[in-house]
């Protein structure tokens, strides 16, 4: 049945036109209790979500949901490798990434556990040479710099655990991260570093993908231009892909290529070879803690029911807002430094993964999907984009996320760093009546007049939802843990929703159009017929070009 033909998304129509009206305020006087009832624990996560504008018939009404949806079934479908991406013919099978029991995990009835521990124990053994110094490059000395040549989930993933677990780094490594093809990013990676010292990761599945491979022959050239020795790329350059020929070809070991498999979709595979970033940096042992902390969320989401799910309940939470509200962005705003790469990532997590318009079954949607993701440190939030979350005309729901932990701060800080948090969340629940700005306004002693002409810049509605998610700390099993509960809920939507999660149709087009207009920019192809616009453009440039300096 389609998602607007089910009894639980009339019943939830028929319960907003009440739910609209209300005020947090009123729902938390009304209800002492109301804190502990929208509040759940797992992995050392815990989500406070009672600043949403909810009741429990409104929950209730939302578990009806994702149970007339099949999302039980759909969780259980990905769990036993069955081919949900149904557009490109494949399982989603990333959990088998990071399962770390002794239970089969198969597609096809082949169990791909004994692959997936291979990789991993030949990564742990190419990360423990590099780190200890063994590794050595072609004047015989230690690598003291790594740089990674990705895009998209070859990028984002590892970059972003890498930052956020910069504490656990190995002291003697830097690690440096290249996907833009504006050579910028090239050039100045390069300039800080030594070819003598530095080890290149090329991260391509099919090793064709145009800005990777741009980035890693000009990064080759470089080595060249200073190593002259062509045997000399074998020790500083390794892969992660499955085309074996193109690697050697490129002067790659074929022994030093780390394989992965078309059941990993790229945005959801820094636990898998993509990963060699993060376990040069941490080690083979925090590795395997990130591993440890996705599996245990993975365990819950698959067993837990589903009105104690934490991502079933934050995916629930997301499609009330969108659906119903119609709040078309989600923010994400960590209160900790080491985690401001958490939105970016979490933004293509979630829009090139339910930013669809059509079902599984290519059928259009009449309902919104997935919203944009966007947000920063909210401790920079508070004195930029948090003006349009508190008085602005959007409704914009707001993940707070931060660590009890303050070990490792420096005195004082911490508290402030929460206090600022907590006070934000509480900001957005109550906002500030007329009533308060007055009596504010008049205890700076000014006049009544004044005082009526400036209470409406103060007042604000309040009532803007949020989630505050706090970690036990930020260390290697935590991150995991979290990671894997937005990988989640995520999908929860998209089965809500009735989308293919795990395609990518949408990066195409603008690809395929790349390369042709490339060919004009370069000369190597006629003009062809397009649109003004871009017929100008192009025209502009290759005007720009044949002029002198």
């Amino acid at each position: 049945m389609h998602l607007t033909e089910l009894p639980s998304w009339k019943a939830l129509w028929s319960h907003f036109t009440h739910a609209r009206d209300w005020h947090m305020r009123q729902l938390f006087e009304a209800d002492p209790q109301r804190a502990r009832t929208f509040w759940l624990e797992h992995c050392g996560l815990r989500l406070d979500y009672s600043k949403n504008r909810i009741t429990t018939q409104t929950m209730t009404l939302l578990l009806q949901l994702a149970r007339e949806a099949g999302v039980a079934e759909g969780i259980a479908a990905m769990f036993a490798g069955e081919r949900i991406n149904t557009t490109e013919h494949r399982a989603a099978l990333h959990v088998a990434l990071r399962n770390r029991s002794d239970q089969p995990m198969r597609i096809d009835g082949e169990d791909v556990m004994p692959k997936v521990r291979s990789v991993l124990e030949r990564m742990a053994a190419f990360a423990s040479r590099v780190r200890s110094g063994q590794w050595l490059g072609y004047t015989h000395q230690p690598i003291t710099d790594v740089v990674n040549i990705g895009i998209g989930g070859s990028d984002l993933g590892s970059l972003m655990v890498c930052q956020a677990l910069r504490a656990h780094a190995h002291p003697r490594l830097d690690m440096h991260f290249v996907s833009s093809v504006d050579s910028a990013q090239l050039k100045e990676t390069l300039r800080r570093v030594h070819a003598e010292t530095t080890l290149f990761i090329i991260e391509s599945k099919t090793f064709t993908t145009q800005e990777t491979l741009t980035n890693a022959h000009t990064a080759r050239d470089w080595f060249l231009r200073r190593a002259q020795e062509p045997q000399a790329v074998a020790r500083h350059f390794v892969a992660v892909s499955t085309n074996l020929k193109a690697v050697s070809d490129f002067g790659i070991d074929p022994s030093n290529m780390f394989e992965f498999w078309d059941w990993v979709g790229g945005r959801f595979s820094l636990w898998s070879a993509i990963g060699l970033p993060i376990m040069l940096s941490i080690g083979e042992h925090n590795f395997l803690e990130l591993l440890e902390g996705a599996h245990a969320m993975d365990l819950h989401f698959r067993d837990a029911p589903l009105e104690r799910n934490l991502p079933v309940v934050l995916a629930l939470l997301g499609i009330w807002y969108i659906n119903f509200f119609g709040a078309g962005s989600h923010v994400i705003a960590p209160y900790d430094q080491f985690l401001h790469r958490l939105p970016a990532y979490i933004q293509q997590l979630d829009m090139e993964s339910n930013g669809k318009r059509v079902t599984r079954e290519g059928r259009p949607v009449d309902y919104e999907t997935a919203p944009i993701i966007w947000g920063d440190s909210g401790i920079n939030g508070q004195h930029a984009f948090f003006q349009l979350l508190h008085q602005g005309t959007h409704i914009s729901p707001i993940d707070f996320i931060g660590s009890l932990d303050s070990r490792g701060s420096l005195p004082g800080h911490h508290e402030i760093l929460l206090a600022n948090m907590f006070a934000q969340a509480e900001a957005f629940l109550r906002g500030r009546d007329a009533a308060e700005a007055r009596a504010e306004l008049a205890v700076q002693g000014l006049a009544p007049a004044e005082v009526e002409r400036l209470q409406a810049f103060k007042v604000f509605d309040g009532n803007r939802p949020s989630n505050t998610l706090l970690l036990d700390r930020l260390d290697p099993r935590h991150l995991g843990a979290l990671i894997a509960l937005y990988e989640h809920k995520i999908f929860v939507q998209g089965l809500v929703w009735g989308l293919n999660s795990f395609d990518q149709w949408g990066v195409e087009l603008g690809k395929q159009l790349a390369q042709a207009i490339l060919g004009e920019l370069r000369d190597e192809l006629p003009p062809a017929a397009r649109d003004a616009s871009t017929t100008r453009l192009i025209e502009l440039y290759r005007r720009q070009r044949t002029q002198p300096c």
